[in-house]
């Protein structure tokens, strides 16, 4: 009786535990641990092997734009001396410490129609921690990046204010420095002569073109012939005064015009229009002329970068405010193979860009029409706005063809000038209220300028 009723009791404590179903989370989750633990070691493994990969690019990139700066210093280093400074370089920015050895390669392609171009490559892995136990001791990174100077040229026209305001507080002789480093910096990048053209236009209420033109037939003489001479009567300064009073006029010499032009004609004086009938520029006697402009002239090669410096160098600073005259001035010299200060022709092989440069320390007093040559003139500044308009309707192939940088000098902490702000591009105004400023500024829009040669 007990030994059947032992049999009975563990038949039902087996079917018992046949129907029990308590215990399979457990034991699910047991099953499901190896694989869930091996995903989330996966995960951290390759995070680890993702910021490595992010640093080293990082790295590279700045390795790859530090050695197309010693290239453009230096463009006969040779491959292995490319390589070695790529690593050096790159091993002093790589920080990251979840990968062993990075092995660095450099190639460097100089030359082309396309620019100069130095490509950085990094390979090198990370020991991994938990897929090691499913055979992978290591995950592989690598990347690389590349980076290409001098596919674009450029041509520069700098417009610098040398009206009598300059003289005071330092600011030509720091107008000087800062431009003629400015000059050092393009140049700096220039492999060949085509590379970089600069223009410089001194002006102040008028520019000079140099009396060596005065047979020019782009000049017209009708301002000059009315103010240069006198009168048989003292009374009139004027032929067309003189002579409508019935005296002599007798009027002085081209020869001894001192090369100053003033305004065009309206509207020539806002347009770009070629120089003939009455858009001719109109040659004037100015006693406060400022040094003759220099057109186009290459900064490739030390004898070139000395004209240039040795023209700002010459600078000397006299009369009254006129900023559309240098900036219509600067325009010009940016126009291929047209009188006057024709620049040279652009090779269609290569990209360009042209940039002007507007330096100045006050507002606009005077010009052919408008102002005293002491207090601000609106209309003048009206004159300017259509000016910068026509310049940034100019397209070459439906973009913007010339790009406009502004700076104001403003030592004697007088309202910032607003042409200045409107005539240049987004984030190419500069205003600096020391002189010690300007050269800030030149340096900012050098940085700018070489970011269009040297890109990544």
């Amino acid at each position: 009786m007990f030994i059947q009723s032992a049999s009975s009791q563990a038949k039902r404590l087996a079917s018992r535990f046949a129907r029990h179903d308590g215990g399979n989370i457990a034991m699910t989750f047991a099953i499901a641990l190896v694989p869930l633990l091996g995903f989330v070691g996966a995960a951290v493994d390759y995070s680890r092997a993702n910021a490595a990969r992010s640093a080293m690019q990082a790295a590279l990139d700045s390795a790859a734009l530090m050695v197309s700066k010693d290239l453009s210093a230096n463009p006969t280093m040779s491959a292995a001396d490319v390589t070695a400074k790529a690593t050096a370089y790159f091993k002093s920015l790589y920080t990251n410490t979840n990968a062993g050895q990075i092995t660095v390669t450099a190639s460097y392609t100089t030359n082309t129609k396309d620019g100069s171009t130095v490509t950085v490559n990094g390979a090198g892995a990370v020991t991994t921690d938990f897929m090691k136990m499913v055979g992978l001791p290591q995950l592989g990174i690598s990347s690389g990046s590349t980076t290409t100077w001098g596919s674009t040229r450029m041509r520069v026209a700098m417009a610098l204010d040398v009206t009598g305001s300059m003289n005071s507080s330092g600011k030509l002789s720091a107008m000087k420095t800062a431009a003629k480093n400015l000059i050092d910096t393009l140049s700096a990048n220039s492999r060949m002569t085509e590379d970089l053209y600069i223009s410089i236009i001194p002006f102040a209420q008028m520019v000079n073109v140099g009396s060596s033109n005065k047979s020019a037939t782009w000049l017209k003489w009708d301002l000059f012939d009315d103010a240069a001479g006198s009168c048989s009567k003292n009374w009139y300064d004027t032929k067309s005064t003189c002579t409508a009073a019935g005296y002599t006029w007798t009027a002085t010499s081209h020869n001894s015009w001192n090369g100053c032009v003033t305004d065009r004609d309206q509207p020539y004086d806002t347009t770009n229009d070629a120089p003939s009938g009455t858009a001719r520029y109109p040659a004037y006697q100015y006693n406060a002329c400022p040094s003759a402009i220099l057109g186009m002239t290459t900064a490739y090669g030390s004898t070139n970068v000395k004209t240039l410096k040795d023209k700002i160098d010459a600078l000397s600073a006299n009369g009254g405010t006129n900023q559309p005259i240098g900036m219509a001035w600067a325009w010009r010299t940016l126009q291929i193979g047209s009188d006057p200060f024709p620049a040279p022709a652009k090779d269609s092989d290569y990209k360009y860009t042209d940039a002007i440069i507007l330096l100045s320390d006050g507002t606009n007093t005077i010009d052919r029409w408008y102002g005293n040559g002491a207090d601000p003139s609106p209309e003048v500044d009206a004159r300017q706005k259509l000016l910068c308009d026509n310049i940034k309707a100019e397209l070459v192939n439906g973009k913007r063809k010339t790009t406009i940088y502004t700076i104001q000098v403003n030592t004697d902490n007088g309202p910032d000038a607003a042409m200045l702000k409107y005539c240049a591009d987004s984030g190419n105004y500069y205003a600096t209220t020391t002189a010690s400023g300007i050269a800030a500024a030149f340096t900012a829009i050098g940085n700018s300028l070489n970011a269009l040669r040297v890109s990544k």
